[in-house]
């Protein structure tokens, strides 16, 4: 690597190509792009590859190296040396690339920023269903674990545990509407947890319910997690524009 104000120029050669030689060549390659632009053109590039006519001079250059002994001239060589022997060129090893990655530098840390979501595969007809059969689960146990809790605060405190057997699967319901649509690591683990307790409940609730409500919420449960488990990260797609 060597860099000069803005621009940085990288070469990869064999280890037993010379040293010297390999930073005539970031030096010669950075000082034709300096000739070919100036600062304005490179503060004003806003899209990889916006030098990708400058790859004719960047070829030209390479090919002198690699097929001519004495493409440097005997002074810029002996400046190269002196340079190099003044301030020796760091060596860096991947493991450590790897652990400065997100640094500037190698000593300010960037600050964390939360990865791009995933692009999940277009929702299904049948997704928007079990979508709405969750919602008007959802909203059958909010209702009745409300009047519920009124009731029991009020004259059964013995009935906390079928208030909460209500409202836990209120937010199951949601959280499965949750990751239907959006991407989430773990879905199998997240997917069974709440289907068995959309279960537990409603068996717990049984009394409370009929066999036909519990089958039915039991069965809108099943209808979502497979629709979870079904719909797959979307392919990316190439990026032509660059």
């Amino acid at each position: 690597f060597h860099s000069s104000g803005e621009i940085a120029c990288m070469g990869i050669c064999a280890s037993s190509y010379p040293a010297v030689m390999a930073f005539c060549f970031l030096e010669e390659l950075q000082w034709e792009f300096a000739t070919a632009y100036d600062a304005t053109s490179v503060g004003l590039a806003s899209r990889p590859y916006a030098f990708l006519e400058f790859d004719n001079v960047i070829q030209k250059v390479k090919s002198r190296f690699n097929y001519t002994s004495c493409a440097p001239t005997k002074l810029s060589l002996e400046k190269i040396q002196e340079e190099l022997r003044l301030h020796p060129p760091t060596q860096v090893k991947l493991e450590e690339a790897e652990l400065m990655n997100g640094m500037v530098n190698g000593h300010t840390e960037l600050p964390l920023e939360p990865a791009s979501a995933y692009r999940m595969q277009p929702v299904s007809a049948v997704g928007i269903l079990s979508l709405v059969l969750n919602i008007m689960c959802g909203a059958l146990n909010l209702i009745r674990g409300v009047h519920l809790a009124e009731y029991s605060f009020q004259e059964d405190h013995k009935g906390i545990g079928n208030v909460i057997a209500f409202l836990v699967p209120f937010v199951a319901c949601f959280l499965l509407c949750y990751l239907y649509l959006f991407y989430s690591s773990a879905r199998r683990v997240k997917v069974f947890v709440l289907f068995v307790t959309v279960c537990a409940c409603n068996i717990y609730l049984y009394g409370l319910r009929n066999v036909w409500q519990i089958l039915f919420h039991i069965g809108v449960a099943s209808l979502s997690a497979h629709q979870i488990l079904t719909r797959q990260v979307a392919e990316k797609q190439p990026d032509c524009g660059v």
